[in-house]
């Protein structure tokens, strides 16, 4: 069977956009162009790659084997065009990143402003995502990098090992606080809030994670919590906690940027409860001179003037 660079691609298109026309669009192409490439390949393969599907195409058995190994293909070309730039010299290309909100106004300006500084040549690209959404784009290949956070001892983890190997460096440690209403008992005192006294209050919760978080950090305490309101909004959770309608357990890089209002006070809690930030990148995309660029800016960041301990 002969394969061609060409038709892995638009395969890959097809299975990433879900009609031909999409496909032509993301590659640049008219889509009778696309269509007739199409044709040829499956006559030379000898098997139907895509069949209609309503308004659009699905692929078949083998363009879906095709397709599944278009990331391999694709990670490995652009390995050797890196290799080639690095030995050239240069140090140019487009990293797709993603990361989750709170670092969409904190970890990720500061990156994009010092690789603008330090390598003109590079665009990066941006997508905020939650963890998993995040860590599924890095897998299917749609992205190059994530940094995404992760709470110790989570069950639902998304960067188990049983969902495939990525390389994970560690950034940084990053608190957990809570926020409670200035006349909340506990809100004033030297030492850190014990969650097993907040049995009987209301709870914000956040993002799932962060809601899989607070129920384990509860369980662990023996405290149900009643949960009441959710939202992933700091912004929102700070004002509703000085409304008084709940307490709310926050990451610190929450507050890089929503400043508590009148009303709400943050204390550290006991037990302590921290979360990591670490990046996440397919193996061996270091061989990529421009990811590891952006990869080399990212793990010599500065977030201390965030309250962020460097794990690395």
């Amino acid at each position: 069977m002969e394969l061609d660079l060409q038709s892995i691609r638009i395969v890959r298109a097809i299975a990433e956009h879900g009609t031909i026309s999409g496909a032509a669009r993301a590659l640049g192409y008219s889509q009778p162009a696309v269509s007739q490439h199409l044709r040829r390949a499956e006559q030379r393969l000898g098997v139907p790659l895509v069949v209609r599907a309503g308004r659009g195409v699905r692929l078949t058995e083998p363009g879906i084997v095709l397709a599944r190994h278009s990331h391999a293909i694709t990670s490995a070309l652009d390995a050797a065009r890196g290799e080639l730039a690095e030995l050239a010299g240069l140090r140019t290309g487009t990293v797709r990143l993603a990361a989750f909100p709170t670092a969409s106004s904190t970890i990720v300006p500061r990156l994009l402003h010092a690789l603008r500084a330090d390598q003109p040549g590079l665009t990066v690209t941006y997508l905020e995502a939650e963890p998993p959404e995040a860590l599924a784009m890095l897998r299917d290949g749609a992205i190059d990098l994530a940094i995404t956070f992760a709470y110790p001892g989570d069950r639902a983890d998304p960067h188990r090992e049983s969902e495939g190997p990525l390389e994970t460096v560690p950034l940084f440690t990053e608190p957990v606080v809570i926020a409670l209403p200035d006349a909340h008992p506990l809100a004033t005192g030297a030492g850190p809030v014990e969650l097993a006294g907040l049995a009987d209050d209301r709870w914000i919760a956040g993002c799932p994670l962060c809601r899989g978080h607070l129920l384990a950090a509860c369980e662990a305490v023996g405290v149900e919590p009643d949960i009441e309101l959710e939202t992933d909004n700091a912004v929102a959770v700070l004002n509703l906690v000085a409304s008084e309608l709940g307490v709310a357990l926050l990451p610190r890089l929450a507050l890089a940027t929503a400043t508590p209002p009148a009303g709400a006070a943050i204390r550290a809690t006991s037990p302590s409860s921290d979360r990591s930030i670490q990046v996440v990148a397919q193996p061996g995309s270091r061989r990529v001179p421009s990811i590891a660029a952006v990869l080399d800016a990212i793990e010599h960041l500065d977030g201390t003037d965030w309250g962020l301990a460097p794990t690395r």
